[in-house]
């Protein structure tokens, strides 16, 4: 019988509020104003190629300043979603210059109905990433990489995945598991990935009224990592990953979730 006892094993942490200061009025104003673009831009409202409203007419539909408006702009072309030509205005990118692992623009995505073949494409992402991911952490990870996973468990078994704070601590998880592989490129993807997996999760809990315990698979690797055993590591993840694939996509068809359980 494996040794893991998650409810005796994994450190206990005690919640923490986070406070956030209040953000400037104009900073809230182009960040709302790139958000609801954003949000058009991804979901095919704006079509690539199609041409922006001009500043003085946006700014105005929008009832904000020339100013706020043109820093919305500066915020969507940082993440690739459009860009500005001589003569012919603010022109909505192609989904390929997207940058498609920033949280913010994978948020904007989630906002919506996202498609099939995006979900395809980030979980076949995921699967290159991350069993390889746990199996160099197995390898590599230290004793405050390895504890911060646990606890990172810890706090997603104490406040389960269906909050803010359990997601929070999942995200913790996954971030240090990855930084744990000690590979640059790998962990450079980290704000992505982790964003990725919030995210995926957050839809699965608000669109399926009970989805599956995912809690078992990450032990499982948080099991083999704390064991240092590589394949078993790499194979666990493998898992979790698939079952975050075929749960999401069962998400995305509601009407059939409840007989899809049943019939199981």
């Amino acid at each position: 019988m494996p040794s893991w006892q998650p409810k005796a094993s994994i450190p206990r942490t005690e919640k923490k509020t986070r406070t956030r200061k209040p953000r400037p009025r104009s900073l809230r104003l182009h960040g709302t104003v790139a958000r609801t673009l954003g949000i058009r831009i991804v979901s095919g409202e704006l079509a690539p190629n199609e041409i922006l409203e001009g500043e003085i007419a946006a700014s105005e539909q929008f009832k904000v300043s020339r100013t706020a408006y043109r820093e919305a702009i500066r915020i969507l072309a940082a993440k690739g979603l459009v860009h500005s030509r001589p003569k012919i205005g603010t022109q909505v990118s192609p989904r390929r210059e997207w940058h498609l692992l920033d949280p913010d623009v994978l948020s904007w995505i989630f906002a919506g109905e996202p498609d099939d073949a995006l979900i395809e494409s980030l979980f076949e992402l995921r699967r290159i990433v991350e069993p390889d991911a746990a199996r160099l952490a197995a390898l590599r990870r230290t004793p405050e990489q390895l504890a911060r996973m646990q606890q990172g468990l810890a706090g997603v078994d104490r406040h389960g995945f269906d909050s803010e704070e359990g997601r929070c601590c999942d995200e913790a998880f996954h971030s240090a598991l990855l930084e744990a592989s000690g590979n640059d490129f790998i962990m450079s993807l980290t704000s992505g990935v982790a964003a990725a997996i919030e995210l995926t999760t957050a839809f699965k809990q608000h669109r399926l009224p009970a989805p599956h315990d995912a809690l078992p698979v990450h032990l499982a690797v948080l099991e083999a990592i704390e064991a240092q055993d590589a394949e078993r590591a790499h194979d666990a993840m493998a898992r979790l990953v698939e079952r975050g694939f075929q749960d999401t996509m069962e998400a995305r068809k509601p009407a059939n979730a409840a007989s899809q359980r049943i019939a199981r």
